[in-house]
């Protein structure tokens, strides 16, 4: 087996069942064997290093993000972003299709993978093909067999990506089912906000003057109630493996989604660290950084949602990583561009209020058994040796100098944390030691193959 071995030792190994101190060695991009306490093991390796009881949690999977190439760099790069995700202990990343030109074609989707192997893309990288109008020849051109998913935008987001509508929606839902491809779905009712939209300009007068604060009134939760019962009965109809992207509203777990184990299910669903923060889902706490869509809700919500991780009803944590110009942030009113970067804090922030193993539950093995993915989610013999330290430190506060990515801002600054990602192995090798390691390998982005 080629490459040199490591041994991280004196670890609290993080699995979703439980954490225990132990160590683990990995060689050739695997890991080769791991053993538990806290003395080093009495084996040879090329590089031994002492975790001083930091955890040790696989590699997480992000299965949400805009890293906005092509054609919106000024916000971010494929680079800058995926730098930023090893910084929060993220090893892959699903990227979203709203760029300019959006990732509707094959053709794109293939410059987009090509991008990312050219460009240095520290994690490993999966691009999707975003299925608009027309859409079905596209996705009959597509390996399905290698695609870890499609995304359908039922209710226009950021890059106003129209969904087809009719017998060609259907025939869609058909065709994934057919190929046991799943569909992630954007679900917000454009009518529903429409309507809400009209009414605060009759109320305000014009859109720049109506107050952020009432974004959650426009994009209310019944907007996203309807669109997503309305993908939820497709899938239920043809059989189709869904699911629900960025979950914020406690009456969509209650009353679609399924709780237990993420395996076999039919319909599956993920939150963002942004509707989950106990502190965000008070609107006293949010200014327009903190506009998304869908709109972040309240505290009840928040509270349901984190309730759901733990029953199973939620079955990803996806960031929605989506990086704006500042500028663009703080235009007036509802003008305001919806998406915040979060990748990069997303964990600390996590492991304040959501125990590690739950984490590693929700962002490791939740996608692997999503996406019938091939990832580390117990550090078992063989398994890719992608994983994060993380340490508790002392408090700090997240500031701008922080930000590695390209925008250059956080919704989380001033928000005080206790943990620290010091290092992030992806296919064994550390791109992240408390900063981007020298002699980084551009070639590492390899997609997580599919089971």
């Amino acid at each position: 087996m080629l490459g040199e071995t490591t041994i991280v030792y004196n670890a609290k190994v993080v699995t979703h069942t439980g954490c225990r101190q132990g160590w683990v060695e990995i060689k050739g991009g695997v890991v080769t064997e791991r053993g538990g306490g806290t003395e080093c093991p009495a084996r040879h390796a090329d590089k031994y290093l002492d975790a001083k009881g930091a955890f040790l949690m696989p590699g997480l999977v992000d299965s949400h993000v805009h890293f906005r190439e092509p054609g919106l760099e000024s916000k971010g790069t494929i680079r800058s972003e995926s730098l930023a995700a090893v910084a929060g202990g993220v090893c892959t990343v699903f990227d979203m299709p709203n760029t300019v030109p959006a990732t509707t074609t094959v053709a794109r989707l293939t410059e987009k993978m090509l991008m990312a192997q050219w460009n240095g893309c520290y994690t490993r990288y999966h691009a999707l093909l975003g299925i608009t109008p027309g859409g079905l020849c596209e996705l009959k051109k597509l390996e399905t067999d290698r695609a870890a998913a499609v995304k359908l935008f039922l209710g226009t987001s950021t890059g106003a990506m129209a969904a087809p509508e009719g017998q060609e929606l259907e025939d869609i839902f058909r065709y994934c089912a057919d190929h046991a491809l799943p569909i992630i779905v954007h679900a917000e009712d454009n009518d529903i906000i429409a309507a809400n939209t009209a009414a605060a300009i009759a109320q305000y007068g014009s859109a720049d003057k109506i107050p952020v604060s009432m974004h959650q009134a426009i994009r209310s939760r019944e907007a996203c109630l309807k669109a997503s019962a309305r993908a939820v009965e497709l899938a239920e109809r043809f059989g189709t493996r869904l699911h629900l992207a960025h979950i914020s509203t406690a009456d969509e777990v209650r009353q679609l989604l399924t709780e237990g184990s993420s395996v076999g299910k039919l319909i599956t669903a993920e939150t963002t660290p942004l509707y989950l923060d106990p502190i965000l889902a008070h609107e006293t706490n949010r200014t327009s950084l903190h506009k998304v869509n869908p709109a972040i809700k309240t505290p009840a919500d928040a509270e349901a949602l984190r309730n759901a991780l733990y029953t199973g009803a939620i079955d990803t944590i996806g960031t929605d990583h989506a990086p704006h110009l500042l500028s663009e942030k703080k235009l007036p009113g509802i003008t305001a561009a919806s998406g915040a970067p979060s990748i990069q804090f997303a964990l600390p922030l996590m492991l304040s209020y959501l125990q590690p193993e739950k984490i590693v539950e929700k962002m490791t093995v939740g996608p692997a058994a999503v996406f019938d993915l091939a990832c580390n989610i117990n550090f078992g013999v063989g398994q890719p040796a992608d994983m994060t330290l993380v340490r508790e430190v002392e408090p700090y506060y997240i500031t701008y100098s922080d930000v590695l990515s390209t925008c250059a801002w956080t919704p989380f600054a001033g928000r005080e944390i206790r943990h620290r990602v010091e290092r992030t192995w992806v296919a064994g090798k550390e791109v992240w030691n408390n900063g981007p390691t020298q002699g980084f390998a551009a070639n590492i982005n390899i997609s997580i193959a599919r089971k």
